[in-house]
């Protein structure tokens, strides 16, 4: 299999995680690939246009005439760096997402925090008389804020969960979280204000999302099902082909097998409840736990 058909088949069967993460990487060496092109017939001062029909405005009138770029915003990168920090970032953290959440609200949760994210940097610049000045022409790129929803919302559900950092060694994600924040949101606010304010917006949904999340109910459900509805409209289109295997039947001694490891299995989770409580359980183990009890 070449490379090209390995990508395509890690993105069919890989997680939400994956997909972010091949999604942002493609647009960013599409993007580049067009650029190099318009530099080589000298049209470099077309790049801008570009960007502007995919990156979203602060003029709410320019906005009306583009209202996708309040989804394509969050997966447009320029810079090297930019992209880099970000989809690492998104890595490390939608890692443990998937772990204690799963991956239907992380990619929901990518696409609120990026909504969220454009809602205050629109509404700061329509508002606030510090940036109104700058309002024409001002425009936010980059998945910043969707990553930083899912950041501030695995470290809000388990601020206990200790990572690694070398040279230093296991620290709670949620000082991570937090100093991350601030370096990226907070810190030297004159210089990138858009970028940092869409930051917040991104924190703020995320920090919202963990706390219902942590009392049982999950406030991205509606969105969910909405994106499981536009999924649906293509797959209903693919072709489905019937597939016959032939299974050798289980003897009885693999059977028994089978039992006893599903029995261990069941007696580690039960055992990790009583000493951590249900909440540290992982999607994978509460799963486990759940059709045990519907034998």
């Amino acid at each position: 299999m070449n490379i090209i058909g390995e990508i395509k088949d890690s993105f069919k069967t890989g997680n939400n995680l994956i997909r972010l993460i091949y999604i942002n990487v493609g647009i960013f060496l599409a993007l580049h690939l067009v650029l190099i092109i318009l530099f080589l017939l000298n049209k470099a001062d077309v790049s801008y246009n570009i960007l502007s029909l995919f990156a979203v405005p602060a003029e709410i009138s320019e906005l009306l005439i583009k209202p996708w770029t309040v989804i394509s915003y969050m997966f447009l990168h320029k810079d090297f760096f930019h992209i880099l920090f970000n989809l690492l970032w998104l890595f490390w953290f939608g890692k443990l997402f998937l772990q204690y959440i799963g991956e239907k609200s992380l990619l929901s949760l990518y696409l609120l925090g990026g909504l969220c994210g454009a809602f205050f940097f629109i509404a700061a610049y329509n508002l606030f008389p510090g940036l109104q000045e700058n309002l024409s022409g001002s425009m936010a790129l980059g998945a910043s804020a969707a990553v930083m929803a899912i950041v501030v919302a695995i470290a809000v559900y388990a601020p206990e969960h200790r990572i690694y950092i070398v040279f230093i060694g296991p620290v709670k994600i949620i000082w991570v979280a937090l100093i991350g924040f601030i370096l990226s949101s907070i810190i030297d606010f004159s210089v990138n204000t858009g970028g940092k304010i869409a930051h917040i917006g991104g924190a703020a949904m995320g920090y919202f999302f963990a706390i219902r999340y942590r009392r049982g109910q999950n406030i991205n459900l509606w969105f969910e099902k909405i994106l499981g509805t536009i999924f649906s409209w293509f797959r209903y289109h693919k072709k489905k082909k019937m597939k016959v295997t032939y299974k050798r039947p289980e003897s009885d001694l693999d059977y028994n097998a089978k039992v006893v490891e599903n029995q261990k299995e069941i007696d580690r989770i039960l055992d990790k409840i009583s000493g951590k409580g249900y909440e540290s359980l992982t999607a994978e183990e509460k799963a486990t736990l759940f059709k045990s009890g519907k034998r």
